[in-house]
């Protein structure tokens, strides 16, 4: 029942923003102004056709006392002094209507002028919005487009973007770099380390082999003996020692 609801307020909030859509908005405004000055127009036409009605009446009230003041004048031609008095009273009557109708028409008039003039204004003022309509809608359109361009432009990545990494990348070579060139420096180190014992224990022999023989020169005593000789003594004298006692055990075995 909530995603029911939840459907039917999300169809209603998207209604709602196609309603209040400026293009649309500007449409039905400019609709709303055109029917408003038809209307407007059409009460203007009605209010002319009354005004040219009275007209009509006032004109045709003149002819009639026209008429009844010549009949007046032709009757009193003739003698007949009644007749041409009730000609004249009608006459009066009938003056009295012309100017209840020249009242009437004048204010008929002034309404009208009037009514022209608003409609006047009102066409300009319906031209003015449309064309204001018109720029909005342009106005709108190209909001609608730099939004277009905006959204378009989030995805984008730079290089600026890849900096850290390139930092970091550019780090680690580095110290790469600097533990390669510490172990090539101890490297070298021990090699330099290496040749210089070797360098000494060789002086070092050199320096033994001249003694010993300005000794034997000099008469100063025997060369010493190294650990090979002694090992070599020894090694005769249990060889001796074997031998010997393997010529007795021969010599037993031959007397018995």
């Amino acid at each position: 029942m909530k995603r029911f609801f939840a459907w039917l307020r999300a169809l209603f909030n998207r209604g709602m923003d196609k309603l209040e859509d400026p293009e649309i908005m500007l449409d039905q405004a400019r609709r709303d102004m055109q029917q408003a000055l038809t209307a407007n127009r059409e009460k203007a036409v009605q209010a002319i056709a009354q005004k040219n009605r009275l007209q009509g009446m006032l004109d045709e009230q003149e002819r009639k006392a026209q008429q009844m003041e010549q009949q007046a004048v032709t009757a009193l031609k003739q003698g007949n002094r009644d007749l041409a008095r009730q000609f004249l009273r009608e006459k009066a009557t009938t003056d009295q209507t012309i100017e209840t109708l020249r009242g009437t028409l004048a204010q008929a008039v002034e309404t009208v002028e009037a009514v022209k003039i608003a409609i006047k204004r009102q066409e300009e003022e319906t031209r003015r919005k449309t064309a204001e309509a018109l720029a909005m809608k342009a106005q709108w359109k190209q909001a609608q487009i730099q939004s277009s361009i905006s959204k378009a432009l989030e995805g984008l990545t730079f290089e600026s973007e890849y900096e850290g990494s390139f930092a970091a990348a550019r780090d680690k070579i580095k110290d790469k770099q600097a533990e390669a060139s510490a172990r090539q420096e101890m490297m070298a180190s021990s090699l330099t380390g290496k040749m210089m014992q070797m360098e000494d224990t060789a002086m070092d022999y050199a320096a033994d082999e001249e003694l010993r023989k300005l000794e034997e020169r000099l008469g100063l005593g025997t060369a010493p003996v190294t650990e090979g000789t002694e090992l070599k003594t020894d090694t005769v004298a249990d060889v001796d020692s074997e031998l010997a006692e393997l010529e007795k055990r021969i010599q037993g075995t031959q007397g018995s």
